[in-house]
C-alpha cells in the first residue's frame, strides 16, 4: 500500500522527467507532451506485462493507480485551483464584449451537441449490437459536450488567434460547466432509474438555477469579502494567503450548498483578476499573486494530463467497445460543429455570431479530465464500459490531435 506522500513523489517525479524529455527532445506542448509520454509507457508496461506475465509489474502499479479516486481528485480537487487560476487570468472587459457569443455557445451549443451525440452514439451501439439504451446515450452526450475548461485553456496558451475570438472559447469553456453538470445529473437520474416522470422541465430549471445561478452568486459575494480584505491591507504574504483561503473555502462551501463549485470559481476568479490588481494590490503583492498562481496551474495541469494518461493501465476496455470507440470521435467531431454553425443563423441579428470561426470553434472544442471523471463516477451498468471507452477515446483525440493541430488550424481558419 502506497502512502500519500509516495503517490505524490511518483506523480511529480514523472512530470519532471517528462517535461524535461518534451522540452528537450519533442516539439509538443507540455501537456500534449506529458499526455503522449504518459499514454506510450502505460502502453509500453501492458506490453511488457503481456511477454513477461511472471513479472507482475502492471499488477503493482495499477494497484498503486487505484489509490487514486480520479474523479474525486479531479472534480473535487484539483478543478478548483485550475479554474480559479484561469479566470485569474481573463480580460473581463473583453468578456462582457463578448456575452451573448459566450452565453449562447455555452448553453444552447452544449444542449444541441447533447442531443446530437446521443443520437448517434446510441444508433451506432445498436448497430454494434451493445447494451447502451437511448437513456445512457443522452449520459454519454452530455458528458462528453462540454468544452474542457482545463484542456482548452492549456491549449490556446500556444495558439494566436485575434482576441475577442480567444476570449468566446476561454469563456464557453469556463461557463459550459454548469450546464453541463446539470445536464449529466439529469440524463443521469433518468437513465438510473427509468422513470422519466421523475424528471421534469420544472426539475430541469431548478437544478439549473440552484446550481449554475447559486455557483455564480456565490463566487460573487465570496471573490467580494476577500478582494475588500486585501483592499485594506498591503502585505503579499496575507493577500496570498487570502487567495488560496478563498479557493478552498468557496469550493467547499459550494459542495455543502449544492451549487456549482466550477462556476463559483470562475465568478470569484474574474472578480479578483479584474478589481484586485486595479484597487487593491501593490506591484509587489501582484507579482508574487499571479506568479503564485501560474505556478499553481503548470503544475496541476502537468499532473493532471500526466494521470489521464496512467489510467490507461487500470482501465480495463472490452474489445467490442472498441470499434465504437473510434467511431465515436468523428460522432462528437460533427456534433460539435452543427452546434456552433447553427447559431449564427438562430442569432444573426445579434452580429456577433460568425459561421467563418465555426471551424476553429470545432476543433477547439477539446475534451479533457472532466469528462474522464464523470464517466468514471457513473454507476455500474451494462453500458459503463462503452461510454468509458468512447469517452477516453475523444479526450485522447481531442488533447493529443486538437490540442497540437490547433494552431495550424488557426493559420487556415481565422486568417493568424
Amino acid at each position: 500500500m502506497l502512502s500519500l506522500m509516495d503517490i505524490a513523489a511518483v506523480l511529480l517525479t514523472l512530470c519532471a522527467v517528462f517535461g524535461w524529455l518534451n522540452h528537450k527532445f519533442l516539439p509538443l506542448s507540455r501537456s500534449v507532451g506529458l499526455l503522449v509520454m504518459s499514454v506510450l509507457t502505460s502502453l509500453l508496461l501492458i506490453g511488457l506485462d503481456a511477454a513477461f506475465p511472471t513479472i507482475q509489474l502492471l499488477d503493482q502499479l495499477a494497484n498503486g493507480l487505484r489509490q487514486i479516486d480520479f474523479a474525486e481528485v479531479v472534480v473535487n480537487g484539483m478543478l478548483a485551483f485550475l479554474l480559479f487560476a484561469g479566470a485569474l487570468h481573463v480580460d473581463l472587459d473583453t468578456l462582457r464584449s463578448r456575452a451573448i457569443p459566450v452565453f449562447i455557445l455555452a448553453v444552447l451549443g452544449t444542449s444541441i451537441s447533447t442531443v446530437l451525440v446521443g443520437l448517434m452514439f446510441w444508433f451506432i451501439c445498436g448497430l454494434l449490437n451493445l447494451p447502451v439504451s437511448l437513456a445512457w446515450a443522452f449520459v454519454f452526450g452530455a458528458l462528453i459536450s462540454p468544452t474542457d475548461p482545463v484542456a482548452v485553456l492549456s491549449t490556446l496558451r500556444n495558439t494566436k488567434v485575434p482576441k475577442e475570438l480567444q476570449i468566446e472559447t476561454e469563456g464557453e469553456a469556463l461557463f459550459n460547466d454548469g450546464v453541463g453538470i446539470v445536464l449529466f445529473t439529469i440524463m443521469l437520474r433518468f437513465a438510473s432509474t427509468g422513470d422519466g416522470g421523475q424528471v421534469s422541465a420544472a426539475d430541469v430549471a431548478e437544478l439549473l438555477v440552484r446550481e449554475a445561478g447559486g455557483g455564480i452568486v456565490l463566487g460573487m459575494l465570496t471573490g467580494y469579502v476577500a478582494y475588500r480584505a486585501m483592499r485594506l491591507i498591503d502585505d503579499y504574504a496575507i493577500e496570498v494567503l487570502i487567495s488560496l483561503a478563498l479557493v478552498t473555502g468557496t469550493y467547499a462551501l459550494a459542495l455543502h450548498l449544492h451549487v456549482s463549485g466550477p462556476l463559483s470559481m470562475v465568478a470569484a476568479g474574474l472578480l479578483i483578476g479584474d478589481r484586485g490588481p486595479r484597487y487593491a494590490m501593490s506591484e509587489r503583492t501582484q507579482g508574487y499573486l499571479f506568479a503564485l498562481w501560474t505556478l499553481i496551474d503548470e503544475i496541476l495541469n502537468s499532473v493532471l494530463f500526466l494521470l489521464i494518461g496512467l489510467e490507461t493501465l487500470i482501465l480495463r476496455f472490452d474489445p467490442g467497445s472498441l470499434g465504437l470507440a473510434a467511431a465515436t470521435v468523428p460522432v462528437v467531431l460533427f456534433a460539435r460543429f452543427v452546434s456552433v454553425s447553427v447559431q449564427p443563423f438562430l442569432f444573426g441579428w445579434t452580429r456577433l455570431l460568425s459561421l467563418r470561426n465555426a471551424p476553429f470553434l470545432t476543433w477547439a472544442g477539446v475534451r479533457g479530465g472532466i469528462s474522464v471523471a464523470l464517466a468514471l463516477s457513473m454507476p455500474d451498468s451494462p453500458a459503463k464500459a462503452a461510454i468509458l471507452a468512447s469517452t477516453y477515446a475523444v479526450v485522447l483525440f481531442s488533447i493529443i490531435i486538437q490540442g497540437s493541430t490547433l494552431g495550424w488550424v488557426a493559420k487556415r481558419t481565422v486568417g493568424q
